[in-house]
């Protein structure tokens, strides 16, 4: 099942692991403290840093030693609730201002690795979401329908006629393609991040966990492992991994073990056949799964949530190969050269959502499409840190949900598993 090799780690930390940036003393005071070093963090630290703001980010552990070098590298807006959902729970303006947000997060990432240089193997070759049953076929082409006047995602259907053209499988009944979403090597986009934001004059200290938050005027008395800082503003980045340091938002983020594979390297001639394209790929299935190419286009990558509550990589792996022969029965015999988890964070509304409170801010919640949405939003809220009015976005005009008696332990998670695995098999 694995190969000699076999590593139980990201297959993207071979060409960038996380960084050790310990420091032997902590400023006395800052303007912005950043709590979390993943996508959020940086992106929020580097526009508090152009705006003037001494900054200062701290991680628990290495840093990028998160999600931000663990997932998949796949770039989308993947805003779950439909326009029409949208609307009806905010208002037209709103839902719009959504989906023009969403829409925008896919430009700006692609701008600020082009403008910053940044090398990182990215690509916009479009994501193919294919039905898993001839209703779910049907659904996606009303969601195609319900576009209103100035909402233009560009997706196009792909009946199942036509489906070996984009992928090399018989599992499904036709797809949808937006072109616009893209893939990246997330490990390399985090370091080019790291120098960036480095280089703007931000400071990022790695192993060092903070233990306390106090409000105290003018702003916050911020206690680590290895001492305590002023400063006048604190951002929440830690999204899947936060904990009761915020209990607030503790509340409003459910923390999602995802698992991927690594397949050992592949012919060039069956990549080509099973991938024909460069695309980032995934399905209408409640229990989601997303794969792709790596970027040299030499082994399959392969994602999702396989097991009722968290599980070592090496016990998931064989779970996850199951579910890629399941696609693709030819890769029976293939082994797996890489296994690892992280942390996705979901929110009860499916949305993702920045804000503060009382000079308290956050962004998170990006429910799986965090490599696009944590790079925009993190952006948005250093902006909103630095009082640039720019900073506004649609995302911090709506509620921010909970629900009674959850305190971050998502102790729903498995009996909500197996609904998904019911629905999935009857395609409810």
């Amino acid at each position: 099942m694995f190969t000699d090799d076999f590593k139980d780690q990201p297959y993207w930390w071979d060409a960038a692991a996380p960084e050790d940036a310990r420091s032997s003393e902590l400023p006395k005071t800052v303007d912005v403290l950043v709590i979390g070093s993943g996508y959020t963090g940086l992106h929020a630290a580097l526009r508090t840093a152009r705006a003037g703001r001494s900054t200062l980010v701290l991680e628990a552990e290495a840093l990028g030693h998160g999600a931000s070098s663990r997932n998949g590298g796949q770039v989308s807006t993947s805003i779950k609730p439909d326009f029409a959902a949208l609307k009806r729970r905010y208002g037209e303006d709103t839902a719009r201002g959504i989906i023009h947000d969403a829409q925008a997060s896919l430009d700006y990432f692609q701008d600020f690795i082009a403008e910053e240089g940044i090398d990182c193997h990215l690509r916009v070759p479009g994501r193919f979401h294919g039905a898993h049953t001839a209703g779910q076929y049907d659904k996606l082409a009303a969601y195609v329908a319900s576009m209103g006047d100035g909402i233009d995602t560009e997706a196009f259907m792909v009946p199942r006629a036509d489906q070996h053209a984009e992928l090399g499988t018989d599992a499904y009944y036709g797809g949808i393609v937006f072109p616009k979403h893209a893939s990246v090597h997330p490990a390399l986009y985090h370091k080019g991040l790291r120098d960036v934001v480095r280089k703007a004059g931000a400071q990022m200290v790695s192993h060092c966990r903070v233990t306390a938050i106090d409000r105290q005027a003018p702003g916050f008395r911020v206690r680590t492992e290895r001492g305590e800082v002023m400063a006048k503003r604190v951002i929440v980045a830690t999204n899947g991994y936060t904990t009761g340091l915020t209990p607030w938002q503790q509340r409003r983020v459910i923390p999602i073990g995802s698992y991927i594979i690594a397949t050992e390297e592949l012919p060039k001639a069956q990549m080509d056949r099973l991938m024909p394209t460069n695309r980032v790929l995934s399905d209408t299935r409640k229990l989601v799964v997303y794969y792709r190419p790596s970027p040299d286009r030499k082994r399959i990558l392969f994602g999702g949530r396989v097991s009722l509550k968290e599980m070592n990589p090496t016990i998931t792996g064989p779970r996850l190969k199951s579910m890629l022969v399941a696609l693709f029965p030819e890769l029976e015999t293939v082994k797996i050269s890489y296994s690892w988890s992280g942390y996705v964070g979901y929110t009860f509304d499916t949305l993702m959502h920045c804000g503060q409170d009382d000079g308290l801010y956050y962004a998170m919640g990006y429910c799986g499409s965090g490599v696009g949405m944590a790079s925009y939003l993190g952006m948005k809220i250093g902006l909103q840190a630095a009082d640039d009015p720019a900073g506004e976005t649609a995302f911090g005009r709506i509620p921010f949900p909970t629900r009674p008696f959850y305190t971050g332990n998502p102790w729903f998670l498995a009996p909500s598993i197996m609904v998904y695995r019911f629905r999935d098999r009857f395609g409810i």
